[in-house]
């Protein structure tokens, strides 16, 4: 799903042909499907998962592989590599991350793509055919046979708003550094001083600032490489930049990685609020200003507390919405 040219198309209607024609001697990913099968807990005919591989074996072989384990002829190169579907691993759901993902999850994915990545939106493809695709690569991982999808997670009202978006990133900026302590994986976006007074506030202890505070740790994954988490201000925002798609990715957390999911372990009112926060961070992406703002961080950070450096960045640093309001990434 990653990969799409006329060359390749090309070449993959040869290899269907041969497949379809000679079906004991093609190693793709089994034989056709001959009766319906149980997966994630719904019933799937035979026909639909025929259609699925006929479907799969043209957008999606290049990538994601004949077998469906990532290792397709032009997913090697790829980085984030494509999705070892027999892992039954998914990074991007409405659901508490690792639990398997409905429908709707892969389906969005599937049609609107990951940003920043080689996998592209296939929109173009009819929804009926992307349908099956997602059918039948739940055939891919003997997971689907024994487990369900997540419960899915549904956005609470937003109870901030236009007119309180200044308060909202003012509070998604504490929550961040002080009381998730999401800078642990991706950069902190304040002075230390503020950073710590925020976890003192929130979380009653010292901030754990690490000593390259300004920019993403790499973290181990599930996937068989180590992950940048985004730098907000840099980094594309795989499964979308609105406030919703932030509230479900902060909700949800990210399966097979360090992301965990803050729905049932943060207020709600502080997940919006954190959405809103790093909504603010997204609207600097590629500008003079992030350029600067992060280099006074780090000047203010290698600076002696109390010198011109440290007090010129903190005031520097208030949280641009707030104040003007109304490797590999992840």
């Amino acid at each position: 799903m990653q990969f799409r040219s006329t060359a390749a198309r090309s070449g993959i209607s040869v290899a269907l042909l041969l497949c379809l024609g000679l079906v004991s001697s093609c190693a793709g990913p089994g034989r056709p499907f001959t009766k319906s099968m149980t997966l994630g807990g719904k019933k799937v005919s035979a026909r639909t998962l025929n259609r699925g591989r006929y479907s799969y074996i043209t957008h999606c072989q290049a990538c994601h592989g004949m077998e469906g384990d990532g290792k397709g002829p032009a997913g090697y190169a790829l980085r984030p590599p494509p999705r070892n579907f027999k892992q039954g691993k998914f990074k991007f759901a409405a659901v508490a991350a690792g639990q398997l993902p409905n429908d709707e999850d892969l389906f969005r994915i599937v049609k609107y793509g990951l940003h920043g990545t080689a996998m592209i939106p296939w929109d173009e493809v009819p929804d009926r055919d992307l349908l099956d695709i997602i059918q039948y690569i739940k055939t891919l991982s003997p997971r689907w046979l024994d487990s369900t999808p997540g419960t899915p997670i549904v956005p609470s009202p937003d109870p901030w708003g236009d007119a309180r978006r200044a308060e909202a990133v003012t509070r998604g900026m504490k929550v961040y550094h002080g009381l998730a302590q999401c800078l642990l994986c991706h950069p902190a976006y304040a002075p230390a001083e503020d950073v710590n007074a925020a976890s003192l506030e929130l979380s009653k202890r010292e901030a754990p600032l690490r000593p390259d505070a300004f920019h993403g740790a790499l973290k181990e994954s599930d996937y068989g490489v180590k992950l940048m988490p985004p730098d907000f201000t840099r980094d594309h925002i795989r499964s979308g930049e609105k406030l919703p798609d932030l509230y479900r990715t902060i909700a949800s957390g990210i399966g097979g990685t360090a992301m965990p999911a803050w729905k049932g372990a943060l207020p709600e009112d502080d997940i919006w609020a954190m959405a809103y926060y790093v909504r603010s961070l997204i609207e600097l992406k590629g500008t003079p200003q992030a350029d600067a703002r992060r280099e006074a961080l780090i000047a203010s950070h290698a600076a002696p507390v109390g010198t011109k450096a440290a007090s010129t960045s903190a005031e520097a640093l208030v949280p641009a919405a707030a104040s003007t309001a109304g490797t590999t990434a992840n």
